[in-house]
């Protein structure tokens, strides 16, 4: 039911702004239950940190982005940076799922060696580029909303890493043997 805003009656604009809140909260929650718990309780409790190397630019990161008890803003900028679409330089905030993967990925395949990233944002402009010189780019992208990244991981096999993807059930997985690399998001639980 949608209620009428009446301007003498100033408790019906909080009430839809608490409703507002509470959906924008439960949103906020929501993104922080996609990579399930019981792989983040194996983790340091005080530290989780990921490093890459952005093969298109020459980049390196090593960053905690995660430290007692909550994300470090400082350091999900500076990966944000190094994530951005490398060809227009546009910047999108990644979601902090997508490093909780990648974390629990890292643990799984045992190593702490850096993620070599192929792609992590893409603009739509870029995306569209893409997807007129190949078929296997999506028209609604999740690499667009800061949710998806291809990567490899030096020292496993794309075989191995797909396999240990897949097995944390969170999200999509791809195996791109041609272009040798592993995308990941953290869409919808699907494999390919």
């Amino acid at each position: 039911m949608i209620e009428k805003q009446n301007p003498a009656h100033p408790r019906q604009k909080s009430k839809q702004l608490s409703r507002r809140s509470f959906l924008h909260n439960m949103a906020g929650i929501a993104t922080g239950l996609i990579v399930p718990q019981r792989m983040l309780q194996a983790a340091s409790s005080h530290e989780r940190s990921l490093s890459f190397v952005h093969l298109h630019t020459g980049e390196k990161l090593n960053a905690t982005y995660w430290a007692d008890g909550e994300y470090v803003d400082e350091n999900l900028h500076a990966l944000n940076r190094l994530l951005r679409d490398h060809r227009s330089g546009e910047r999108h905030t990644m979601d902090k799922g997508l490093f909780d993967l990648l974390f629990s990925l890292q643990r799984t395949m045992d190593t702490t060696r850096p993620f070599h990233v192929i792609s992590a944002y893409r603009s739509p402009k870029t995306n569209n580029l893409l997807r007129g010189n190949s078929t296997g780019v999506a028209k609604r992208s999740l690499h667009m909303q800061g949710k998806a990244m291809d990567i490899r991981l030096p020292g496993r096999d794309l075989q191995q890493l797909h396999k240990a993807a897949r097995a944390l059930k969170v999200g999509g997985v791809g195996l791109y043997t041609k272009s040798g690399f592993v995308h990941v998001d953290t869409g919808r639980v699907r494999y390919w």
